[in-house]
């Protein structure tokens, strides 16, 4: 690739550039699944039978709403990072504007058509302020949106958490610690390790649903960097790998085959059974979250734990 053609190229082609010409491993980070396509793919697998998760989370913030914005200090601000659509903060938002009559929500999101979603949701309710961006750079805007005086509640539902590599978990969690002040407090939901087989069936419906959402970052490629992946060629595969605790989403190539994208002006070679890796969701224990909250700067105060669905809300204050 030309220095020329790699300056004019957008992170997610450089990304995938990198990712593909992995000799090891071939990858795309799990931050491409989520264009308009791919977050109304997601929305649906949420309603799957076999994805439980999503109920559980939901199942939890609607019991104990009120009490985690109670514990949170009544916060003016709620931010979430990886908002989606914005129907995991509702229980939380509707708690929290029972007591404060100005609260303001900023949902953190890559894709617009989603921020929209929430502004549209939670316009009656509190005073939305949507951040398009990455974790990392909406961690350094959110605290723009606050007053001095003002509590903040930060969100990171779904399990979001178990899609980063845990040698990253770590880091990560000191710079959200460094985003927030004394008296602020972080709520963090976490899918927990449970029978292999419910855990695989839940990355691998059989409506396919899953299958689409994975291809679909192929298809992403085709449309936005003029890619010639053709998607019949590629399967869908879920694994458990016991010893990092993670389910991992991998696409399959099904024959030996080439891939050309024009936006990098380079063709990508596949062979029969070769996989590109595009996500990780890490399992938890509840033991293992208070570690990763001591280690990272926060105090564990709770943690929520849903019966039907093992899965954790874990709610931090710093330290």
């Amino acid at each position: 690739m030309s220095t020329a053609l790699h300056a004019q190229l957008s992170q997610f082609a450089l990304d995938v550039a990198e990712g593909l010409s992995h000799p090891l491993q071939k990858h795309i980070p799990s931050r491409y699944f989520y264009d308009a396509l791919g977050s109304h793919l997601f929305e649906a697998i949420t309603l799957l039978p076999e994805y439980g998760l999503t109920r559980a989370d939901e199942r939890l913030l609607r019991r104990y709403a009120y009490e985690i914005v109670s514990m949170g200090g009544f916060p003016g601000v709620i931010a979430e990072l990886g908002s989606g659509t914005g129907s995991k903060a509702r229980f939380i938002l509707e708690a929290a504007a029972q007591t404060h009559p100005q609260i303001r929500y900023l949902p953190v999101d890559v894709c617009p058509s989603a921020l929209a979603a929430c502004h549209h949701r939670y316009s009656q309710i509190a005073e939305v302020k949507p951040v398009c961006a990455e974790w990392m750079d909406a961690l350094k805007q959110i605290p723009r949106n606050r007053r001095a005086d003002e509590r903040l509640l930060l969100l990171f539902l779904g399990s979001s958490i178990g899609n980063l590599d845990r040698s990253e978990m770590p880091a990560f969690l000191r710079t959200v610690r460094a985003s927030l002040r004394n008296g602020d407090a972080f709520l963090l939901g976490a899918d927990l390790i449970k029978d292999t087989d419910v855990m695989l069936a839940a990355y691998d419906d059989p409506t396919g649903v899953t299958a689409a959402f994975n291809l679909n970052v192929l298809g992403r490629i085709n449309r936005e960097l003029a890619g010639e992946f053709n998607l019949r060629c590629f399967s869908h595969q879920a694994r458990w790998s016991a010893g990092q605790r993670r389910i991992e989403m991998h696409l399959v190539s099904c024959r030996d085959q080439t891939a050309y994208i024009g936006a990098l002006d380079t063709t990508f070679c596949f062979r029969a059974g070769e996989t590109i890796w595009t996500e990780s969701s890490h399992k938890f224990t509840p033991d293992e979250l208070d570690c990763l909250a001591r280690d990272s700067g926060f105090v564990p105060q709770v943690t929520w734990l849903d019966p039907a669905w093992p899965f954790a809300e874990a709610l931090w204050k710093p330290a």
